[in-house]
C-alpha cells in the first residue's frame, strides 16, 4: 500500500484490513475494520475529509474523493463500491452497493439498502432514498430492492470481498499500526 501524510494528516486504519500493494491512501481519511482496498484504488483525503464504516471494499480502480472545503465523503457499513466507480463528495449510508464504473457527485445522498448500477451517474445533490435501485445517466429511480436484491446483491458481493482479502496475506500487504 501507497500511504502519505498531507497537511498534517495521515491515514488511519482498524484490524483486519486488506490493502493491495498499489492502492493508495492519502491524508485525512479513516477506515474501520475489515476493510479491504483493492488494485490501483486510491482514497485521496487531501482535500477533504473521507470517513470509511466497517467492512466496506473499494474495488480495482475507484477513486474516492472531495472538494477542498465545501464537500467531504462519508461512507456508512457494508458498502462495496465497485471497480473503477468515483465517489466525490457524497454520503453513503449502510448496505450499499456503488456498480462499476458509476460516478458519484457532490453532496449526493445514497439512502440504506440501495444499488447503484454499473455506469450511472448520480449528478450533484441527487438524493437516493433508502431501499433503491438506480440507474442510467442522469441515475434516476429503476426500482426497489427487494429481499433478493439484498441477501443476492448487497450483503452477499460485501461478504465475498471480506472472504476475498483473507486469501492475502495480510501481514504482507498491511503498513504496521
Amino acid at each position: 500500500m501507497i500511504l502519505i501524510s498531507v497537511r498534517g494528516s495521515t491515514p488511519i486504519f482498524g484490524n483486519s484490513c486488506f490493502f493491495a500493494p498499489n492502492a493508495t491512501l492519502i491524508g485525512d481519511v479513516v477506515l474501520g475494520n475489515n476493510c479491504s482496498v483493492w488494485f490501483s484504488a486510491v482514497v485521496r483525503g487531501d482535500v477533504n475529509y473521507i470517513r470509511i464504516g466497517h467492512r466496506v471494499n473499494i474495488q480495482d480502480g475507484a477513486v474516492i474523493h472531495g472538494t477542498y472545503k465545501t464537500a467531504h465523503t462519508l461512507i456508512g457499513h457494508d458498502v462495496s463500491i465497485g471497480h473503477n466507480a468515483i465517489v466525490h463528495g457524497c454520503t453513503i449510508e449502510e448496505k450499499v452497493l456503488i456498480g462499476m464504473g458509476s460516478i458519484i457527485m457532490d453532496h449526493c445522498h445514497i439512502g440504506t439498502n440501495s444499488i447503484i448500477g454499473a455506469g450511472a451517474v448520480l449528478p450533484r445533490n441527487t438524493i437516493v432514498p433508502p431501499g433503491s435501485v438506480y440507474g442510467g445517466i442522469p441515475a434516476k429511480l429503476i426500482k426497489m430492492v427487494d429481499q433478493d436484491l439484498l441477501d443476492g446483491e448487497i450483503k452477499r458481493i460485501a461478504q465475498n470481498y471480506i472472504t476475498y482479502a483473507s486469501w492475502f496475506d495480510k501481514e504482507k500487504n498491511s503498513p504496521p499500526n
